[in-house]
Order: C-alpha cells, then structure tokens, then sequence
C-alpha cells in the first residue's frame, strides 16, 4: 500500500521565465529556496500554476530537477516535491509519471483529460485515473480543478471509488467544496487517503474538517503566513486563526482578480526582488503598473506586510 504525502501545506510553483520564455534557472532556485525558507511542506512542479500544459515533456522533466536539487543543495532535503503529470492521453500521463520519479518527485498529482469532455464519463474517469495509478511507479493523486478541465468536477463518490486504489493515496480539490471535502475526510483516514484544499479560502475550514492541508496558490506569495495559520491552528488558537485566515481568504480572492498566473509572477517579482512577468503565450503578461490601479491588490498588499514582518 502506497502512503500519501504528509500533512502540511504545499505551493503549486509558478516557473519563471525570460524573455524568450526559456527557465530564468536564478529566478526559479531564488523562488524555490524563499518557499523553503517559509516553511513548505513539499512543493507541487507544474500545478496549473507552473504552466505545465505549456511545457515540453523534456522541459516538465527539467523542472521536477531543478527543483529537487535545489532543495537538496541547500538543506531542504525534507521538502517533499510533487509533479503535476496529467496529460490528454493516459499513455503520455503514465510517461510523466515514470519522467517525474526519475527527476526525483515523491508522489504525482493527476487531472482529468478535457480535449473531450463528453467521451469522460464517470465510469471513463474512474478507467483513465485506475489505468495511471496501475502504472505508475510512485504513488497518484486526484486533481479536481473544473476551471483547466473544461468544467469537469470529480463527485465525492467517485473520488471515494479512486480512492480504494492502493496506488491512489489523496486529492487537492480546487473546486472549493467544503461539503466534497468533509464527505471523503469522514470516509477515509488521512494517512490512507489525503485531501487537500485546494485554495488558500478554506484552509482553516479544511482543517476543522479533517483535511491534510492545503495545496494552495498564495503560497507563492506568502509562504510564512500559511505556516503560521497552520501552526495556530495545531495550537488551538482558533480565534487567531480565524482572523488571519480572514486575510488570507481576501488574499486569495484577490490573486485571482489580478490576472492569475501572470499576476502572481508579477506580485513576487516586485515584492521580492527577483523573476519577471513573463508567462508561456497564449497566457497574459500582467504589468506593475496594472496591479497598482486594480482595486483588490491592497489585499495583497497587506499580507505581503504581514509576511515580511515574520
């Protein structure tokens, strides 16, 4: 029987870029050792937020790397390292699955195909993540993100299917369903099966619910502030947690008003002196001088404070 990742919290990393849209590698260790040094439990390679449906097959390979010695480089060996590996095909899937362990990722992290969203009947979703888990050579996890899956949302029944499979040991739910998540955490024990929130939103709510943690994109910004929520809460300290889980949630809002994955790499890029703009095309570059005028970025603002003053 395969074993989940441990609990905590995870960044799915953005992958800096340059201006000719090949790895800024400075850019992408500087990135990699901040998330470190703010207490991540594992960092996700090539979630939606790592561009990875942007990237060759050699180049996600790279990545999962890049990332793995750079944490070893800098004694951060126990920073466990996931790799996004879904694909259109459960042939191309499986080989990520095989490219991502020899590049030294732990588990993998698997959406659901949507060139074709009529032919992923729930019995064809449960055959394509049953066939992946089959064979792959480290353990898998379910991806629910409707918003990349052309508005596939996995049900708590058959995420709960999947989950029996030995090879199938969590979930990161991006849809946001608290409900989803308490079905499966009240089925399942996390160190069988772990579900992960999917937003920075409901980190706490996951929590008091059973989740594992939280696999989150504000992450990215501020890495300090999730583990400190993640601590007050372990501590009790709910009032507190509460709070700053109130931050935290009109953070997390706020990145997705100011243009998602561009937004991002533009907030850490000024905020924290390294990386630029660039994004693979056809996605959108989101200028300083954007985020400036946009009314949801002194959310930002504020907890980007809070984390510098850790």
């Amino acid at each position: 029987m395969s074993t989940p990742p441990p609990p905590g919290y995870y960044v799915p990393a953005v992958l800096f870029m340059t201006e000719s849209e090949d790895f800024d590698v400075p850019a992408i260790q500087s990135h990699v050792i901040r998330l470190a040094k703010g207490g991540v439990t594992g960092i996700l390679v090539q979630g939606s937020n790592g561009e990875a449906q942007f990237l060759s097959q050699a180049e996600r390979k790279v990545a999962i790397k890049l990332t793995r010695e750079t944490l070893d480089a800098n004694g951060f060996q126990n920073v466990v390292v996931i790799a996004g590996t879904g694909a259109q095909s459960t042939r191309e899937t499986v080989q990520l699955c095989i490219d991502a362990k020899d590049a030294g990722a732990t588990h993998v992290l698997v959406l659901t195909p949507s060139t074709w969203p009529p032919q992923m009947t729930v019995d064809n979703v449960i055959k394509f993540h049953t066939e992946v888990a089959d064979a792959s050579p480290i353990p898998t996890m379910i991806y629910n993100f409707p918003v990349v899956t052309a508005g596939q949302d996995l049900d708590s029944d058959t995420i709960a299917t999947l989950a029996r499979h030995p090879n199938i040991v969590g979930t990161k739910l991006s849809c946001g369903n608290i409900g989803k998540l308490h079905r499966l955490t009240s089925t399942f024990k996390p160190t069988e099966f772990a579900v992960f929130s999917g937003r920075s939103d409901f980190f706490v709510h996951g929590l008091m619910s059973g989740s594992a943690g939280a696999i989150a994109a504000l992450v990215n910004i501020v890495p300090g502030l999730h583990g400190k929520l993640w601590q007050l809460f372990k501590d009790g300290k709910m009032e507190e947690a509460m709070a700053l889980q109130a931050k935290l949630g009109h953070a997390d809002w706020a990145i997705q008003k100011i243009g998602g994955i561009g937004g991002v790499k533009s907030v850490v890029s000024r905020n924290f002196e390294y990386g630029d703009t660039v994004v693979r095309s056809p996605l959108k570059r989101v200028t300083w001088d954007s985020l400036t005028i946009n009314k949801h970025y002194g959310a930002l603002e504020e907890v980007i404070g809070m984390e510098k003053a850790l």
